[in-house]
């Protein structure tokens, strides 16, 4: 997909910090990836190479500079609950020209809409470059018969109640996302409304017109972000880090009658463990278990264990720090929901194919493979398959 210049096209994200109905909304993660950085990614795969963040939050400025896009600090008058989209909108196109860039089209993306798709964004830009229209929105086309509550009852407003026509008879409609916006920023800035002059509609997938405004649309997002995204083919890691009871085994254990335990591990595990030790890539093994099973296990395969860790977190923070590695470049691999907080710390949380419902859709990647059957060996690999890539880059 060819890119766009600063001088053809800069994408502006508005993402400020406050939200009523789902606090911290914008750094919320779908698909174990914070709302706000799924938009810049959506932004960047389009060939939008300039994405601005207008914020006035540390933590979504944060995740929106790891997701490469720069960040214009939202003035606080322009972030309130009244505050419009398009205020800060014109207040990025003002940071952005006393930058000297002024782009003939302005690209506004809804963090909110976590599945945005590409391919509509650069058409769309496209069109407005081209002239054939001064703002185009993302639309999914709909035959939904709406209707309107009144006094006096409900009545039809696209259709006439009496008469019900069949759907390749009806005219479709098309229902607004709110995804993005493609706008002509003379003439946005002239209008000051994001619908002017020629309006056009980019018609975007149905399945994917999710918009989050509350809790309830954000748990539905997340079990989509499973079936939805799709599955990286690599991961782009310097580290990985796993739990042990449900990731190197199937979370069960033998106890005899002297309350001594075991548990099942699998040597293809320790295989793709080897490997990455081959490829110096630092492991770690983080569990809460007190069993001595989990430090004989780390010395079989000669790599870092912490046990007997009831916060995993800052347990992995420190780990982290004293291995130089960037907590956006580690992997951790968990099962259950007290690894949810390490997840959360890292670039690439990742759910053995098992896992607790919560920690499935708190993760960017589900695995094939089931705990103790070979999950370790195929994060492994896909570790293996990103650093031959860098390699050959």
């Amino acid at each position: 997909m060819s890119g766009f210049s600063p001088a053809e096209a800069v994408a502006v994200i508005p993402a400020r910090g406050g939200s009523k109905g789902v606090p911290g909304k914008n750094v919320a993660r779908v698909g174990g990836v914070p709302l706000v950085a799924r938009a810049v990614r959506a932004a960047l795969a389009a060939g939008v190479g300039d994405v601005r963040v207008s914020t006035d939050d540390p933590a979504v400025a944060a995740a929106a500079v790891a997701a490469g896009a720069r960040v214009i600090e939202r003035p606080a008058h322009l972030a309130g609950d009244t505050a419009s989209s398009e205020s800060a909108l014109l207040h990025a196109l003002d940071v952005l020209a006393d930058e000297g860039v002024r782009p003939e089209a302005t690209v506004f993306l809804q963090a909110t809409s976590p599945f945005m798709e590409p391919e509509p964004l650069a058409r769309a830009v496209r069109r407005v470059l081209a002239g054939e229209a001064d703002s185009v929105l993302s639309a999914f086309e709909t035959y939904a018969f709406l209707w309107r509550r009144g006094d006096e009852g409900a009545t039809g407003v696209n259709h006439d109640a009496s008469f019900r026509p069949r759907r390749q008879e009806r005219e479709p409609h098309f229902q607004e996302t709110g995804a993005f916006y493609v706008l002509r920023t003379a003439g946005f800035r002239q209008a000051g409304f994001r619908f002017f002059g020629r309006v056009a509609i980019e018609e975007v997938s149905a399945a994917r017109a999710v918009e989050i405004d509350d809790a309830h649309e954000m748990e539905l997002a997340r079990a989509l972000a499973t079936v939805l995204d799709a599955a990286p083919e690599a991961l782009p890691v310097d580290a990985l880090v796993t739990d042990f009871d449900g990731v190197h085994t199937d979370d069960a254990a033998l106890v005899d009658r002297d309350g001594r335990e075991s548990v099942r591990v699998s040597r293809a595990d320790g295989m793709g463990v080897e490997r990455l030790r081959a490829a110096g890539v630092p492991v770690l093994i983080l569990s809460k278990e007190r069993d001595g099973v989990v430090g004989a296990r780390a010395a079989k395969l000669r790599v870092d264990v912490l046990q007997a860790v009831d916060d995993k977190a800052t347990a992995l923070a420190a780990w982290l720090a004293a291995q130089g590695v960037d907590a956006a470049r580690c992997a951790y691999v968990g099962n259950d929901v007290n690894d949810l907080a390490a997840m959360a710390l890292v670039g690439w949380p990742v759910a053995v194919a098992d896992a607790h419902p919560a920690v499935q859709a708190a993760a960017r990647l589900v695995l094939r493979k089931r705990g103790g059957h070979g999950a370790v060996r195929e994060a492994a690999e896909l570790v293996l398959a990103a650093r031959n890539r860098e390699g050959e880059a």
